[in-house]
């Protein structure tokens, strides 16, 4: 039996050779489990085929902004980020700490102490985890009242009184279960995007579109009864009903 725990995954994103190869040998013989990419297009592919839990992200990129890309991996992915900047300023670190950085190293640096903020890094990231999973375990409702529906979110499944069982799929069951969170409430498209994506998915705004018009089909048993998901032109969208759950 393997009683150690597996090496951190650690994505390397920089897009010069001689800093990111090196770099990520070094994290190796450090026991880390290190992928690298040299661009944002690289970076984006390597999370869609794989799950890490830090990524170390250089600012300037040649295809895009390190501190706009920090945002949306906060956003998106909800990974713990270590901005990597030639540019030693108080407002470079205090930008990037507010998008979401979780730690900020000016180059040049000792990988030595790049380890120690790692672990650092990870440690904090795994107890806010464990408090948040044991937060929402014991706080998300599993099961929703609405306009005559029930919804069951662990086997997402919708029920109404002599109709047949209705099987959502994942994507339509996240959907849903956000807008049950958030009854009479407008959210924007990229509002939805952001509370629905899944780490390992990238979801546009017109999939959020088809996603609501497939769910607005399984809601629609009545042709006379009001319509219970309503589009707000150029806004987005809203569940027009109230919400009780257990």
């Amino acid at each position: 039996m393997n009683l150690h725990p597996p090496a951190p995954r650690v994505l390397v994103v920089d897009d010069h050779r001689k800093i990111r190869d090196p770099l990520a040998t070094y994290l190796r013989r450090h026991s880390f489990d290190v992928r690298s990419a040299g661009d944002a297009a690289g970076m984006w592919q390597l999370l869609k085929q794989q799950d890490f839990d830090v990524v170390v992200l250089d600012v300037m990129l040649p295809d895009g902004d390190g501190f706009e890309l920090c945002q949306q991996l906060h956003r998106r992915c909800k990974l713990p980020v270590i901005l990597l900047t030639a540019r030693d300023t108080t407002a470079d670190r205090i930008r990037g700490l507010d998008l979401g950085a979780d730690d900020y190293l000016t180059k040049p640096f000792e990988p030595r102490e790049l380890v120690a903020r790692l672990n650092s890094v990870l440690r904090r990231h795994q107890a806010t985890q464990a408090r948040l999973e044991a937060s929402t375990a014991a706080e998300t409702p599993r099961r929703f009242r609405f306009a005559g529906w029930q919804f069951c979110a662990s086997s997402a499944t919708l029920r109404r009184e002599n109709h047949a069982q209705v099987q959502l799929s994942t994507a339509e069951s996240r959907l849903l279960q956000v807008l049950l969170q958030h009854p009479h409430l407008a959210l924007t498209r990229q509002r939805l995007v952001d509370l629905t994506a899944a780490h390992d998915s990238e979801i546009s705004e017109r999939a959020i579109d088809r996603q609501v018009s497939r769910l607005r089909r399984k809601l629609a048993h009545d042709p006379q009864a009001p319509e219970l998901l309503r589009t707000l032109w150029g806004s987005g969208y809203v569940l027009a009903a109230d919400v009780s759950h257990d």
